[in-house]
């Protein structure tokens, strides 16, 4: 196989398991009357992503967010060509994991979509420095020594679960239009839908120019393995 399809592959089962998990602890803590409970939810978000970096980071560089993918784009770390392959793989992965939510959980009405529970500026302010830290975060422990390397995964999947911990109460802590998108479209909450896209893609490029301010030069323009 082509190794271009294989990076489009990895990046669908990626995003499919990081959507089926997070949006499956929130499903299955409605039905179940609490049972996974909320950092139970923020840490399966944490968890499934660092163990996604650690099974397909080698192979497509684990992005499994458009927010991501930009961001690495914009920061001169991802090729203009792969971006709508890259995000195409990521939004159906997405979608087909809700899909499967819905096969499991048909009674449910949102299966785990993110819905702001304050108000729209509140959620876009929110998921806007989320995603920021979230990336500023993932281009600095990806550049330098490969022991910094080594632990990336652990890093960033405990920023995801530390930001879904405080902040999904209010926002869902999304940082990720695919895992927004997926559920929206299945269950058709649609109508908050333009924050969750917007502003992480939006703090993902504005963390780009942060990383530039604190690394040395160059480091928003080296090679990613796996990209």
């Amino acid at each position: 196989m082509n190794p271009e399809f294989k990076k489009y592959f990895a990046e669908a089962f990626g995003t499919f398991f990081l959507v089926f998990a997070g949006t499956g602890a929130i499903v299955i803590n409605q039905v179940s009357g609490g049972a996974v409970t909320h950092p139970g939810i923020a840490l399966t978000f944490g968890l499934i992503v660092l163990a996604m970096i650690y099974t397909i980071g080698e192979i497509s560089g684990a992005h499994m967010n458009p927010a991501v993918t930009l961001g690495f784009w914009a920061a001169g770390r991802f090729p203009k060509t792969e971006l709508f392959p890259y995000i195409l793989s990521q939004c159906g992965g997405a979608t087909a994991a809700s899909l499967m939510m819905r096969f499991l959980f048909r009674y449910n009405d949102t299966l785990g979509a993110t819905l702001p529970r304050g108000t729209a500026s509140q959620t876009f302010v929110l998921e806007f420095i989320l995603t920021f830290l979230l990336m500023w975060v993932v281009l600095n422990v990806s550049t330098g020594a490969k022991e910094k390397g080594i632990t990336a995964g652990i890093v960033v999947g405990a920023v995801i679960a530390l930001e879904a911990m405080f902040a999904g109460p209010i926002s869902g802590a999304s940082m990720n239009p695919a895992r927004s998108l997926g559920p929206a479209l299945v269950s058709g909450h649609m109508k908050e839908l333009w924050l969750y896209i917007m502003a992480p893609v939006l703090g993902a490029y504005a963390a780009t120019h942060a990383c530039r301010l604190v690394q040395t030069p160059g480091c928003c323009s080296s090679k990613l393995p796996g990209n």
